[in-house]
């Protein structure tokens, strides 16, 4: 005789309460393993924020028992690579700026730290590839148009000094008059003296204007950028026979630089930067292309 089975009848789950569209929350109880995973999550987080730093204070954060500190295992890895590259870093140094390109050893080290030195501290103005913003002021350093001069000794000081800057006394240092906002020449002369300098870079110009405009030029003009518009570095004149421009050679950024003139800055990196790091700059500059 076999015995009856009894039909269990299905147990009433509770719900929260919660119904949305016919959809009601059970409340059912969380899985065992799963509520003492999440127990050993908490006891974990509040061993760690003792162990390790985590708190902050009013000048630093709580050190941990352990001792551990992600700053000084980055400057002992910074270290690491300083004593590493003491040797070669005091070679550097100690080596004339222009016999460093000839140096396969120097020039290798100097080229792959310079261009970390230029990422990092130059790029923001300059570029990524130094070709600077047309239009800007930031200028390319990867033709052979110099301000100030593109050899070793040229680049070398002026990345230590800058240029126009207020904490350098050693800085490079020229300045062009206002001739429009200083009432030097009247607007029909700086008409004149722009559609002369179109036409010594080879552009479009009116040919009268440009006439009475040689005269301008070699007035006011002359005694800074040359006779024939070739500039000088030695003060920092930019070349007007050319197309290379700082800010633009179109008829009204000319105007615009002979009526307000432009006064660009350059920080001084000397004391920014290392010794080492301003000849691997120097170096990497003068490789790219423009190097004299």
């Amino acid at each position: 005789m076999c015995a009856k089975q009894v039909k269990k009848e299905p147990r009433e789950i509770p719900t929260t309460g919660h119904e949305w569209d016919g959809i009601r929350e059970y409340d059912n109880p969380m899985p065992r393993w799963w509520v003492w995973v999440f127990y050993a999550t908490i006891v974990w987080g509040i061993w760690y924020t003792i162990a390790y730093p985590a708190w902050p204070m009013l000048t630093e954060a709580t050190r941990g028992y352990l001792g551990q500190s992600t700053r000084a295992d980055v400057a002992a890895e910074i270290k690491r690579f300083d004593d590493a590259n003491a040797e070669i870093k005091a070679k550097l140094v100690a080596a004339p700026l222009a016999d460093i390109p000839a140096n396969d050893e120097l020039n290798q080290y100097a080229t792959q730290a310079g261009a970390a030195v230029f990422k990092t501290w130059c790029a923001q103005c300059h570029g990524s590839g130094a070709a600077g913003v047309q239009g800007k002021g930031y200028p390319n350093l990867t033709d052979n148009d110099w301000l100030w001069g593109g050899d070793m000794e040229q680049i070398y000081l002026t990345i230590n000094h800058g240029i126009r800057n207020a904490t350098d006394p050693d800085a490079r240092y020229s300045e062009m008059p206002k001739f429009g906002a200083d009432g030097l020449l009247e607007e029909a002369q700086i008409g004149e003296v722009v559609e002369y300098v179109l036409q010594m870079s080879g552009q479009e110009h009116d040919a009268t204007l440009a006439s009475a405009g040689a005269t301008v030029f070699a007035d006011n003009c002359a005694a800074c950028h040359m006779e024939d518009g070739s500039g000088d570095r030695t003060q920092g004149a930019p070349a007007l026979n050319d197309a290379i421009s700082l800010y633009g050679n179109d008829r009204e950024t000319l105007t615009a630089s002979v009526y307000g003139a432009r006064f660009g800055v350059m920080p001084a990196w000397a004391g920014r930067l290392s010794e080492d790091e301003v000849r691997a700059v120097t170096t990497y500059v003068h490789a790219l292309g423009g190097g004299e």
